[in-house]
């Protein structure tokens, strides 16, 4: 999940590089070790118990994914990195979730780095986490922040034998791993349109401070969303026209299939980030209008009482010789005088069309 950048940046500061320092929230359990060992005619699949178990593995035919859960022990990422031999700085990207995606060519592997996003229904935000992969001649190696991801249907198509994943290398593998992540981020933006929806019919019937905190807060997540989708394309982008036997031609055009719908997302994130500023806007119009019935309101009151006032005034005057003083019906013909002002004045207004 998001860590705090401030402590995520001083963690690291005047280490050596290829220091592993995992720089995160750390979460509470254990990491989590899981290993799928497969080809067309076979499968197996196992929780590892103990890191050294999945190094036979490497140079087998068949391919294997091996994904690990928790990057808070730093001995188990060094252990893989030793075996497989991952680059230290490398390694110590992986333990750096605040990285920006990217794909770097070390020859005998490629390493890759994107983001993953979940909608948290119940706190009604965006979270993110980093997926790190190592893409091999025959494995792949993922690393997760915590347990939990979108890749299941990958795992089922696997186990059920279902399409070409069985059939393919570890490059498809770690096509479809991105593809799952890239699919997913449609269903995150479904729910961020759902909500720009229910903004903007808030923004123009009744717009308060809460809603400028929800814009504000939207805002912010299609910032961290464009940040993360743009670099990944190209990511995508790199891996298609990398010269590398890694990359099979005939996955490069699964990959191309990819890299047009990141292109999707990226589109309609900027439809949403253009919906978002345009409701601000909405938002501080009604804001000002509120203001301005408000203000006419006061000021027609003003306006009716300011006659009355100058009447009152005339007829409070104490002068020696005011013929209304001694006249049975002054009051009540003062007060009628006042109304039939008011009222005039109201009338007025009306067909002026300032009320």
């Amino acid at each position: 999940m998001m860590a705090d950048t401030d402590v995520v940046r001083s963690s690291g500061i005047g280490l050596p590089p290829g220091s592993l320092v995992y720089r995160g929230e750390k979460p509470a359990g254990p990491v989590k070790i899981t290993l799928l060992d497969y080809d067309a005619s076979h499968l197996e699949e196992r929780e590892i118990r103990q890191v050294e178990e999945c190094f036979q593995f490497k140079d087998e035919p068949p391919v294997t994914w091996v994904n690990v859960d928790g990057l808070h022990e730093a001995d188990i990422i060094e252990k893989i990195g030793r075996h497989f031999d991952v680059h230290p700085l490398a390694l110590e990207d992986i333990m750096h979730t605040e990285q920006r995606p990217k794909m770097e060519d070390f020859d005998d592997y490629i390493f890759i780095i994107f983001k993953m996003f979940y909608h948290d229904a119940a706190a009604d935000h965006l979270k993110t986490e980093q997926v790190s992969l190592l893409l091999g001649p025959t494995w792949v190696i993922s690393f997760q922040e915590e347990e939990g991801d979108v890749f299941e249907p990958i795992r089922q198509r696997i186990r059920n034998a279902k399409g070409r994943i069985r059939k393919m290398g570890a490059d498809y593998l770690a096509y479809a791993l991105m593809d799952a992540v890239v699919d997913n981020y449609f269903l995150v933006l479904e729910k961020i349109g759902e909500r720009v929806e229910d903004i903007e019919e808030e923004v123009v019937s009744d717009p308060d401070p809460e809603t400028l905190q929800h814009i504000h807060r939207l805002k912010r997540e299609l910032i961290l969303l464009r940040k993360s989708v743009w670099p990944l394309r190209e990511v995508i982008g790199g891996m298609e026209r990398a010269e590398t036997d890694l990359i099979d031609q005939k996955t490069g055009i699964y990959l191309r299939d990819v890299y047009d719908h990141t292109i999707q997302v990226i589109d309609t994130i900027e439809t949403f980030r253009d919906m978002v500023s345009g409701m601000l806007d909405i938002y501080l119009s009604s804001v000002s209008n509120r203001m301005n019935e408000v203000m006419k309101v006061l000021t027609v009151i003003a306006t009716i009482f300011i006659p009355l006032t100058f009447i009152a005034g005339i007829y409070g005057m104490n002068f020696a010789h005011m013929p209304e003083l001694a006249w049975r019906w002054s009051y009540p013909a003062v007060w009628l005088a006042m109304g039939c002002v008011a009222v005039t004045m109201l009338i007025y207004f009306r067909r002026k069309e300032w009320l």
